[in-house]
């Protein structure tokens, strides 16, 4: 009976969050069908986690399973398509390994196009819009957050020089010359973790250092957090781009930029182009307002750098916006490769499945956004990695050192300001002009009612009714030492009597005429 007590009850779970996505991660993964429902889990060891979700009110849009330690029935991919949700899984270093989308029919006159578009002239076309595409992005990041104006102007020059290629190499060189102009940018780029964390951060992980890998000479077995979070994404963004090809009827092998081979879907590829600089845009607005958990990586023996299921799930979790990304750049491929057959004339155009652009045009109603919002992150306390309200820089336990050494701070530059050879000087002049101004004053042109009883019962009282900036515009002072005169602990020097007897409508008879 103890053992028993000590057993973690799993509970299972009904409800997807909004984006639609559910990451299943671990080892003795099942996804089958039970009595109508389709049941999930997950976990590693003892902590476990049950899904069971019904036909309707699901809200499932995409199952993405991070591993290939389990099981998924025929009946489970059976139950996904009829609900219209696509099935990715991923290798734990972000390759993608299967995906499968909902069944539709397509047309087989599009694929020939797509197999002839080398000869009929389609290819070079397609490929030079999805490296215009992709320039256009990456001099957007430059210029906009990155601030490297030089360098948006170079990929600039380059993506106008896209009109004058003729060849499918001389595309591929103005691709290769931006990206190194690009990822130039990148290589001083800080990669901040929050400061408890910093005495298990490699050295080699504070920086971006170069996209290219120094193990493999390529962009894959990513040494620093930066590129294998890239590199992840990435995967994500293939498989959706795998998806959007096959949802359209394209072939997915089939490619224009990338050449083809049996280890990938070159289509895929070529489709990510125009989406990449999107996530790097959105990946340096992440890392420059939030620090890196050193919990969210580990380094494997021979220096790769992988990420923990915790971030793996929150970066599978933006699929949606990527899918809603690529959905446009995909159709346009469609309608392009479409064009350039022969057709009769009262053919309509090919589908628009993935944006339903056609059936809103019909209705009048606006374009759809190509990106969605990605889910928020979880704000990281800067100071001790723990998770905090998104917004906020700091937890409570964190806040209170930093706020006071921010005084400190302030109240040492402004000790240093005022003790300096600079503000020095000035008081010097001020206190020899003051002086001057004392010498020359004769008490003998003070008129006899003037007194400094009169000036105590009198005016200082009426200065309460006068603002200090008044008070220190008219005595030349500074609005602290106006604000003592006012107060009454200070008195004004005789010579400035008058002015403010004055300045409150009062002599020895009353007010002023």
């Amino acid at each position: 009976m103890a053992a028993t007590q000590t057993l973690s009850q799993t509970r299972a779970i009904s409800q997807i969050p909004k984006h639609g996505v559910l990451t299943v991660f671990g080892y003795g993964i099942q996804v089958r069908v039970d009595r109508g429902h389709l049941f999930v889990e997950d976990g590693i060891g003892p902590g476990r986690r049950q899904f069971r979700l019904s036909r309707v009110r699901h809200g499932l849009r995409r199952l993405v399973v991070i591993g290939s330690d389990g099981m998924v029935s025929l009946a489970a991919l059976r139950w996904l398509a009829d609900q219209d949700a696509a099935f990715v899984m991923l290798e734990r270093d972000g390759h993608v390994l299967a995906t499968t989308g909902p069944v539709r029919s397509s047309d087989a006159r599009l694929r020939r196009a797509q197999a002839l578009a080398e000869h009929s002239g389609a290819a070079l076309c397609i490929a030079r819009e999805l490296i215009s595409r992709k320039l256009v992005g990456q001099e957007r990041v430059a210029r906009d957050i990155l601030l490297d104006s030089t360098t948006a102007d170079v990929i600039g020059r380059l993506q106008a020089e896209l009109d004058k290629a003729e060849t499918m190499d001389a595309i591929r060189w103005l691709e290769s010359r931006g990206a190194a102009a690009y990822w130039s940018m990148w290589r001083d780029l800080p990669i901040c973790f929050p400061k408890s964390d910093l005495h298990r951060v490699p050295d080699h992980w504070r920086a971006f250092d170069t996209r290219k890998s120094v193990l493999s000479g390529s962009q894959r077995l990513a040494t620093n957090p930066v590129n294998a979070i890239l590199n992840y994404v990435f995967s994500v963004v293939e498989s959706e781009s795998r998806l959007a090809a096959a949802a359209l009827g394209l072939d997915p092998g089939l490619a224009f930029i990338h050449l083809d081979t049996p280890a990938r879907d070159s289509l895929a590829c070529d489709l990510m182009e125009p989406i990449r600089p999107e996530v790097e845009g959105w990946l340096l607005d992440w890392i420059t307002r939030e620090p890196l958990k050193r919990e969210w990586f580990f380094e494997e023996p021979n220096g790769t750098c992988r990420l923990m299921a915790p971030l793996a799930i929150r970066l599978a979790e933006t699929a949606p916006m990527w899918a809603r990304a690529v959905a446009p750049v995909a159709e346009w491929v469609a309608r392009h490769l479409w064009s350039r057959q022969r057709k009769s004339t009262y053919e309509a155009l090919p589908p628009t499945r993935l944006t339903q652009r056609h059936k809103r045009e019909a209705k009048g109603s606006s374009p759809q956004a190509s990106l969605e919002r990605a889910p928020q992150n979880q704000s990281v306390c800067h100071g001790c990695g723990k998770d905090i309200q998104y917004g906020r820089s700091h937890c409570a336990r964190c806040a209170v050192p930093v706020q006071t050494e921010r005084i400190i701070q302030a109240a040492r530059m402004a000790r240093d300001s005022a003790h300096s050879l600079e503000a020095r000087t000035k008081r010097a002049d001020t206190v020899r002009q003051r002086r001057k101004e004392q010498a020359a004053w004769a008490k003998s042109s003070q008129p006899g009612w003037l007194t400094e009883k009169f000036y105590v019962e009198k005016i200082r009282p009426a200065l309460a009714s006068v603002s200090n900036s008044t008070i220190a515009s008219l005595l030349g002072v500074s609005r602290c030492h106006a604000s003592q005169i006012r107060s009454g602990k200070r008195n004004a020097h005789p010579r400035h009597w008058l002015g403010l007897a004055r300045l409150v409508d009062l002599s020895e008879g009353g007010p002023i005429e």
